[in-house]
């Protein structure tokens, strides 16, 4: 089956625990955390899972050189910059702005990973990806392109087998949840977590709080990951008929604009530091970890349920937006 073909990067099962000073805080919940920021790969994140299916490809079509896109703090590109220099293969990140005076964060990491840095304007969703890929091409490499944050199918497929893991878990530990909070900004892990509910059955309601209020291009986030569902749909056997509500996300927290830090995710990330000792990042964890805390003290979950953050990672960002955080 397509999920077992993967090349090993992370450390699996990623933990999951009980917030136990959290969970005296919201007494009318339970309150978990899977931490994918421990799935090893140059300090982790969710993308690990994605990248394991990708290289598993590029490496068994016999690619040699890997290109990417993103921010220049993406998480997807230092993990991937990491994935290529694990797997032998020459990496090139398409970053959108231009070229600082100094690296720090994701930047500095995926430079001292051994990537090839392009700096690209605007152009910060992977528009520039073909052109590179011709320019490359040209000179003989044989190049694979990842998109824009993993987020096709087969990223997803890594957070379709993620589910399977918590299952195990879940099951080990005779735990059901109720609710998953996680930040949703290029659709691949949502897309996954849902076909592999459906797929596993796994009865949980999921909760992707949306990053970025941009779409890619004329298609909303929603759409992107509708698409992503009735194709998952097709290849897993999944016996259900996808519709927009089956992707939709919750959207409110994404109004200051993507990386825009703003007093809710400073507070997030100092809540769960000060409690648990465990470290958001400031993009996209952090603001999906707000959302779930606005859901807890408004009351807007059910009473007495066990409600579970998956910590997709980010932490080197923490250190480029650091004037934001004090």
């Amino acid at each position: 089956m397509m999920l077992s073909k993967k090349y090993p990067l992370g450390f699996y099962p990623t933990p999951l625990e009980k917030m136990e000073n959290l969970s005296k805080k919201y007494p009318d919940y339970n309150l978990y955390i899977k931490r994918d920021d421990n799935s090893g790969l140059a300090s982790g994140g969710n993308k690990v899972r994605k990248l394991q299916f990708f290289i598993y490809e590029a490496l068994d079509k016999g690619y040699d050189t890997i290109i990417t896109a993103g921010a220049q703090q993406s998480n997807h590109c230092r993990q991937a910059a990491a994935a290529c220099a694990k797997s032998g293969l020459e990496c090139h990140l398409l970053l959108g702005g231009n070229k600082p005076e100094n690296y720090t964060g994701n930047l500095l990491l995926s430079h001292l990973l051994g990537a090839n840095i392009h700096f690209t304007g605007d152009n910060r969703k992977g528009e520039d990806l073909f052109s590179l890929k011709q320019k490359l091409e040209e000179q003989n490499k044989k190049v694979y392109v990842v998109p824009y944050g993993g987020s096709n199918l087969l990223g997803a497929y890594g957070f379709v087998d993620a589910v399977k893991e918590l299952k195990k878990q879940l099951s080990d530990l005779n735990l059901k949840m109720d609710y998953i909070f996680f930040a949703s900004s290029s659709g691949g892990t949502q897309a996954g977590l849902k076909l592999g509910t459906d797929l596993y059955g796994l009865d949980v309601k999921l909760m992707p709080i949306s990053i970025d209020k941009l779409g890619y291009g004329d298609v909303t986030l929603d759409k992107a990951v509708l698409e992503l569902l009735l194709e998952g749909q097709k290849t897993l056997g999944i016996e259900k008929a996808y519709t927009i509500e089956d992707a939709t996300l919750i959207r409110g927290y994404d109004s200051e604009g993507y990386g825009v830090v703003t007093s809710n995710e400073k507070n997030a990330i100092k809540e769960l530091a000060h409690s648990e000792g465990i470290l958001l990042d400031p993009v996209y964890s952090g603001r999906a970890f707000y959302g779930m805390l606005d859901h807890l003290e408004n009351k807007k979950l059910k009473k007495n349920s066990n409600v579970l953050f998956w910590h997709t990672g980010g932490l080197p960002a923490n250190f480029f937006y650091s004037k934001d955080l004090i």
